[in-house]
């Protein structure tokens, strides 16, 4: 019902218009208040921690590979609990969000959402926005989102990936054939792509190169001394004079030498002068195509001249162009923007892969083809040590496809899983499918397939209420915060446990959590981490909200001091109104 203005006070309309006025003028406007989400109420008297669920872990025997992460709960609490945990440190983000179709395809405060939702686009951007901002936290400075999505929202997102992650930092958006026999719809067009829509956290984010497949390494089918090579126009497609003005140069040409004359750069006219004439049987060409169009070579003078013997003159529509080698190189190919390899069918890799590993015939509607969501993890990052991140894991292709990675080249790459529990996902799905691929399974034709390794933590969210008394609070957040601190520090493995503190180590790094305000135990403590060697931390339990007093600890060498609860509660301070 609409409202009527004009039973408000002088104060309300003040109010009303001055909301409106700080309202910016471009870009995504949702009313945000019709659509607040359950997880805001879950966290009006609460805040998130980590605990782990023992019996679902996974070890693999090799110690020294990284240690996976799957959480289940909502993923904005998920990622909350990250923003203390790994900010700044993740290297890149997957998702596949629900795409919003109408179609009743996902659930918004435990409701579908259908078409004829007035508020469905609102509550979707609104869903979307408070997850991108707390995940663009968690990247790297040079870390790289990618966001699969279909024609439904894909104007919406793409506004408001430019308004988070900047205009600027757009990196691209692919178009990937993932399902080749169509999707009808009811405007009688039939769907067979998705996009996947890349952004970098800033200037200095970078896609990676695939590599080749076989038709296009055939290409190459020249060989000498140096190795494979193809014969090129020099002339570089697409690239216009305008662009790199010293890219345009004369080249002296005959039907058996291609030679650079001697030339000087005019820094005036921003062009090269000859300072010789063409000798007998030679012609002058210069960058230019068939319709007249100054194009720029694909080189530069220095490099052309130096590389002179990689040239050829060539005749074509009964001109002479200069050609040179194209070589095949080791760094791959910049991703291009339509994807259609047959590996990229939902259905053949996606779907189907789902049945060979639960050995059902219905697991998960729409899943992922792996090799598609390989290939974007190629293009977000070629560390082979990487740390990917999935807010929206479904059934789990992603932690998947980082597993075949490693296989390939024998990496380290690790993932962190989030995915609520609706339907039991994350207990029948997602964990399942991650575990049947690290220890190995039987398919549904009955062969054995070997695990790829790994190990695996699984955690499940919970909250702390808030309470009147906040040292009451405090006290209760130190106890329950020590799988968050674990998994911050990447040491799991508990070597001591006492009244006062525990101990954990991983490799040549050890954590150590006092949880009492009595300073008893310290001396205990300090003397067991003196006989440690490697990285040591101290998280210490203290009310103060300025951090440890540095009289308690004189003496602590070699130790990283850090301040709990407080530690937390300041970047909750920034996600929670509390």
């Amino acid at each position: 019902m609409a409202k009527d203005y004009s039973q408000l006070s002088k104060e309300e309309l003040v109010k009303i218009v001055e909301k409106l006025e700080s309202r910016k003028k471009y870009g995504l406007i949702w009313d945000e208040e019709k659509v607040k989400e359950q997880f805001e109420k879950d966290a009006e008297n609460a805040l998130p921690v980590l605990k782990e669920i023992a019996s679902k872990e996974i070890t693999d025997k090799d110690k020294s590979k990284p240690v996976n992460i799957l959480i289940e709960g909502d993923n904005y609490h998920a990622l909350s609990v990250l923003n203390f945990t790994h900010q700044g440190i993740v290297d890149a983000i997957y998702i596949d969000p629900p795409y919003n179709t109408g179609a009743k395809d996902w659930k918004y405060n435990n409701d579908f959402v259908d078409s004829n939702d007035s508020y469905r686009h609102s509550k979707w951007i609104s869903f979307m926005d408070k997850r991108l901002r707390l995940a663009k936290n968690l990247l790297k400075e040079d870390g790289i989102i990618c966001v699969t999505i279909d024609d439904y929202e894909i104007p919406r997102l793409m506004i408001l990936m430019e308004e988070i992650f900047g205009e600027h930092n757009h990196l691209g958006t692919i178009v990937i054939r993932n399902n080749p026999a169509g999707r009808s719809t009811t405007k009688g067009v039939s769907i067979t792509h998705e996009y996947a829509i890349f952004f970098g956290k800033s200037e200095i984010s970078q896609v990676c190169r695939l590599e080749r497949n076989q038709t296009q390494i055939d290409r190459y089918d020249q060989k000498d001394e140096k190795g494979a090579f193809e014969w090129v126009n020099f002339r570089k497609p697409g690239s216009m004079r305008v662009e790199s003005p010293s890219m345009f140069y004369p080249i002296f040409i005959t039907p058996d030498s291609v030679r650079i004359p001697n030339i000087q750069w005019d820094s005036k006219k921003e062009e090269w002068i000859a300072l010789e004439k063409p000798k007998k049987g030679e012609q002058v060409i210069y960058p230019i195509d068939d319709n007249g169009e100054e194009r720029r070579w694909r080189y530069g003078v220095e490099r052309a001249r130096a590389e002179i013997n990689e040239f050829k003159p060539k005749i074509q529509k009964r001109k002479l162009h200069a050609y040179v080698k194209g070589r095949l190189n080791d760094e791959g190919i910049l991703p291009m923007t339509w994807w259609d390899k047959k590996e990229y069918s939902s259905t053949a890799y996606g779907t189907n892969l789902l049945k060979d590993i639960f050995s059902e015939l219905q697991v998960f509607s729409y899943p992922k083809s792996i090799f598609a969501v390989m290939d974007c993890l190629k293009v977000l990052s070629d560390k082979n040590d990487a740390l990917f991140l999935d807010f929206f894991a479904g059934s789990g292709t992603t932690g998947h496809a980082v597993m075949e990675l490693n296989k390939e080249d024998n990496g380290s790459r690790s993932f962190i899983l989030c995915t609520n529990n609706e339907n039991r996902i994350c207990e029948e799905i997602t964990y399942p499918r991650i575990k049947n691929v690290m220890v190995g399974y039987k398919n549904r034709r009955g062969g054995k397939i070997d695990g790829l390794g790994g190990s695996l933590k699984y955690f499940k969210t919970k909250f702390i209420k808030k309470q009147s008394n906040g040292d009451d609070f405090k006290t209760r957040i130190t106890s329950e915060c020590t799988e968050m601190l674990c998994l911050r520090e990447g040491v799991f493995d508990e070597v001591k446990k006492t009244e006062h503190y525990r101990i954990f180590q991983q490799g040549n790094k050890t954590l150590a959590v006092y949880y009492s305000l009595a300073r008893t135990s310290l001396p205990v403590l300090k003397k067991e981490l003196e006989k440690i060697g490697g990285d040591k931390t101290l998280y210490c339990f203290t009310l103060d909200p300025i951090g440890l007093s540095k009289t308690e600890f004189a003496g602590w060498h070699d130790v990283m001091l850090e301040p709990i609860p407080q530690k937390i509660l300041d970047v909750y301070k920034q996600i929670y109104e509390y």
